[in-house]
Order: C-alpha cells, then sequence, then structure tokens
C-alpha cells in the first residue's frame, strides 16, 4: 500500500477525546480506547500538504468559498462515487451534522411535534430533538437471527398515531450498520410522502460501504420527498474536528426555512481550515480513501474471524457500511452492567456501551474498527484472555 495504516499514532496528550479524557467520562486510565468515531488514521498525505500552505501563509481570517471550485469538489465526487448530481443551490455548508439536524428540527417542526426515529441508534440524534422540545417517537429496529430489518407497517404506524412531522433516517445505519436498499428506501419514501413527513437523513458514513453494497442517496431514490441530505467529508477522511459538513437541500422552500434557521443562531462562515480540508480532500482523496476501504476491510474481516474462533458467545452483526461494528454479548448471560465490568476492568478496553443508544441496544457494545490493525489484536486478545 502506498499509504500506512499499520503506523501507531500517538494521539495522547493532543486534547483528544478518545485518548485525554477517561477520567472526564469515570473510566480508569490504561484503556485501549475503540469508543469514539473517528479514525487513528493520518488524513491523506495530499490534504496535510494544502492545509500546511494554508498554515503558513499566517493568516486565518473569515473564510468563505470563492466561485465553484469548491462545489465542483463535491460535486464531481459524489458524482463519481455514488452516480448522484447535486446542484449547486442545494449545497448549505455547516460547521457539522448534528448541527444541521438540530436546524432542521427548528426549521420544520414545531414545539411538541413529533419526530420519528429508529432505535437503537446515535444518541446525540436524540437528544437534539428532545433539546429543542419535540419527542422523539421510536420505529424501533428489528433484531432477528443476528441481524436488523425495519418494520415497515410500524413505520407507518406510529407516524399516523403520533401524527409524525418529520423522519430522520440514518443510512448507513449508527449503530447496527445497516445499509438500506432500494426497496426500503422507497417504502419509507412512499409513506412520508403519503402523510407529509419531511425526512432529514444523515448519510455521513456515505461513504464507508462495504463489498457487496451501495449507498443510495435518499433524494436520489425518492425525489418526490421533501427531504434533506446529511453530509461530510469528517467520517470518510478522518476530518471530524475541522468542522465542515455538506447539506443538499433540493426543494427551495425546504432550503429557506432550514437557512432561516442557521441565520438565526448568528451563524455565518465555517472554519477556513474544514473548508480548505474538504476541498483538498475530495479533490486528492481518492486513492487513500480507496486503499482505507481496503484496510477496514481487512480489519472486519480479522475481527469477525477471531471472535468466531476464539470468543464465540460474542454474535458479529453483519458490517454493511461505516467502521463501527455492533457486536452481541447475550451470549454470556451477563447484565449489561457485569458485562461492562468485564470489558472495562478485566480487558481494559473502551467500547461504546449499547444501552447508551436506546433500550434495545442492552448487552451489544459498539466497536471503532479505524486503527491499525496491531490495536485491534492487542484489544481482542486482552478480551479473550478476560475469560
Amino acid at each position: 500500500m502506498r499509504y500506512n495504516f499499520d503506523e501507531i499514532v500517538d494521539r495522547h496528550g493532543t486534547n483528544s477525546l478518545k485518548y485525554d479524557f477517561a477520567a472526564k467520562f469515570g473510566k480508569p486510565e490504561g484503556l485501549i480506547p475503540l469508543w469514539v468515531a473517528d479514525m487513528d488514521f493520518r488524513i491523506p498525505p495530499e490534504v496535510t500538504a494544502i492545509l500546511q500552505k494554508s498554515v503558513e501563509h499566517g493568516i486565518y481570517g473569515y473564510t468563505e468559498t470563492i466561485g465553484t471550485a469548491y462545489f465542483d469538489a463535491v460535486y464531481h465526487w459524489f458524482d463519481r462515487v455514488h452516480d448522484f448530481r447535486i446542484q449547486e443551490d442545494w449545497l448549505v455548508k455547516t460547521p457539522g451534522i448534528v448541527y444541521a439536524l438540530g436546524m432542521a428540527v427548528r426549521a420544520f417542526t414545531q414545539p411538541g411535534d413529533t419526530v420519528l426515529i429508529q432505535k437503537p441508534l446515535y444518541y446525540p440524534i436524540e437528544k437534539t430533538i428532545v433539546a429543542n422540545g419535540r419527542i422523539a417517537v421510536d420505529n424501533t429496529l428489528v433484531y432477528d437471527n443476528g441481524s436488523y430489518s425495519m418494520s415497515i407497517t410500524d413505520f407507518e404506524q406510529k407516524i399516523i398515531e403520533n401524527k409524525c412531522r418529520m423522519f430522520i433516517l440514518c443510512n448507513p445505519h449508527n449503530p447496527v450498520g445497516r445499509v438500506w436498499a432500494r426497496d426500503e428506501l422507497s417504502e419509507m419514501g412512499r409513506i412520508c410522502r403519503k402523510h407529509g413527513v419531511i425526512v432529514v437523513s444523515d448519510e455521513i458514513h456515505c461513504d464507508i460501504i462495504f463489498d457487496g453494497h451501495r449507498h443510495l442517496v435518499f433524494s436520489d431514490v425518492c425525489p418526490d420527498v421533501g427531504s434533506v441530505i446529511c453530509t461530510a467529508p469528517s467520517k470518510t477522511f478522518n476530518l471530524a474536528g475541522l468542522q465542515c459538513s455538506n447539506i443538499f437541500i433540493a426543494d427551495t422552500q425546504l432550503r429557506k426555512l432550514f437557512k432561516k434557521e442557521i441565520h438565526a443562531t448568528g451563524y455565518s462562515q465555517l472554519n477556513t481550515m474544514g473548508l480548505v480540508a474538504g476541498q483538498a480532500a475530495y479533490e486528492h482523496g481518492g486513492e487513500w480513501h480507496q486503499s482505507l476501504m481496503r484496510y477496514l476491510t481487512g480489519n472486519a474481516v480479522f475481527v469477525k474471524d477471531f471472535i468466531a474462533k476464539k470468543i464465540p458467545p460474542v454474535h458479529v452483526v453483519a458490517l454493511e457500511g461505516s467502521y463501527l461494528m455492533w457486536l452481541d454479548f447475550n451470549g454470556f448471560g451477563l447484565s449489561h452492567k457485569e458485562m461492562d465490568d468485564v470489558i472495562t476492568n478485566d480487558a481494559k478496553l473502551w467500547l461504546s456501551s449499547g444501552i447508551t443508544f436506546g433500550a434495545t441496544g442492552e448487552g451489544f457494545f459498539r466497536l471503532n474498527l479505524a486503527c491499525p490493525r496491531s490495536v485491534l489484536e492487542e484489544a481482542l486478545s486482552r478480551f479473550h484472555a478476560a475469560f
């Protein structure tokens, strides 16, 4: 490989949420952190070189994109990778997707309105809904025979019974790793169109898709449904700390309402380096991204094989998209608290506890695959030794 994903990069002492805040989160020191959804890989060197050029300039004033260069970079990436073509006026840049979700909640619903979600789910989504005085309604995903699906009957019933105004879709789904298929997206879209429900689709992991699956942009599958498509280069290229997301809104009225809420917060220009890095990554990061996917695929196979051979009570839920592996520990017959204690205090690992994603996450833990394989080897060996 041209890029060295086996390199161990010491992130301690860099104000890393993943590595430097164990005490703040009530965790002992010395754990291998496999929780926060960022990668332990250096970003593409081509992007680093462009960032260094901006740093050397030495002035970091208010920054905006000039001409069409930034849009062109985003356009060509989604055209090439997803066969999805955006228009320039659809693009609204925000400092992050969770921020964008909050703006959508405020723009398209009123206090007391209901918003449909699907648990187990990335927990900031529900927190954002509730913090804005709205009510989250759960179309709980169905876990059967070791994999997840959705109940489309319950999906429509929840919308009708609760008069839901908005649905927040997560695709690929965090934490269960599903990449929703065309027929599933079409059915969701049909029901939302029928009942006048706006769809806000969190597609931040859209570029991390494993063989045998394909990410389909919701608005491309359901162009006649009012929707907001939330994307970012952050997960793809490990740029989360630079605060740059690309939101696509084809509907003129929805886009107007969305922008109005952003303006109401007093937010204007994005992080200077976020814009620089985002454009550079989309323009020059293609080869790095392909190498990354080969490495992540190898990591996923390694974890699955290791667990099957040496920790068989754990079930690895099929990973279709994202670098976050959802693990079912219920085979041990321990309570969630007991299992968490073994993972933390005996195995010395820091995984994301499943119950933070909702009650249906009890007995599950989320593991971040985006690290050197030697780290995964050590982590799994620790867990195996603990039992």
